[in-house]
């Protein structure tokens, strides 16, 4: 199992001009943020299940950028159809990384549905993301690298974590309205 909040900084450590990175509510954002403030991240923070249909939105308005969204299994779960949709309208420069700690982390650790059963790799490609897969190992950050930034898209990585509680690292502004405007200013 992967410790996110390390992984995400290193996904992100040396990133490209072109990427604009989206994250889900809660913890997703909190990684996001910690890897350094930068115009072109945006962040969710009450709004379950909108950050991956958002960031479909951007890849299609925007599609000489690569669009990466961070989110949970939670989030993904909360939104699933979204990947059909997303297979139904392909978009080459989207990435969708599932940071899937098998539970909900921030109200309690519950359980969600990927520590039974459930397979978001498996749902990804029956809804026909074609390039899907699932890592547990930071070694493998060099294939979501060239998932980002050289294969064509749409992408789904499951990437299974830890489920550990990772201190606040806030965005820039709570204000939406700031948030978007500022983010914005990167196009």
């Amino acid at each position: 199992m992967i410790d996110r909040r390390p992984f995400v900084q290193k996904l992100l450590s040396n990133r490209k001009e072109n990427l604009r990175v989206v994250s889900g509510l809660g913890t997703s954002t909190w990684d996001l943020m910690s890897a350094g403030d930068n115009k072109g991240n945006f962040g969710f923070i009450g709004a379950m299940g909108q950050a991956v249909p958002f960031a479909l939105g951007l890849s299609i308005a925007q599609p000489k950028l690569k669009v990466v969204v961070f989110t949970g299994d939670g989030d993904m779960l909360m939104s699933i159809g979204t990947m059909a949709t997303i297979a139904n309208h392909p978009m080459s420069n989207l990435t969708v990384l599932v940071m899937d700690n098998e539970s909900y982390v921030e109200t309690g650790s519950q359980p969600t549905a990927t520590a039974g059963k459930t397979n978001l790799e498996l749902i990804a490609k029956g809804s026909g993301i074609e390039n899907s897969y699932t890592i547990d190992s930071e070694r493998d950050d060099y294939k979501i690298l060239k998932t980002i930034y050289e294969e064509k898209g749409p992408s789904l990585v499951v990437i299974k974590c830890k489920p550990i509680a990772t201190p606040l690292v806030f965005p820039h502004s709570f204000d939406g309205v700031t948030a978007i405007n500022r983010f914005m200013e990167t196009f």
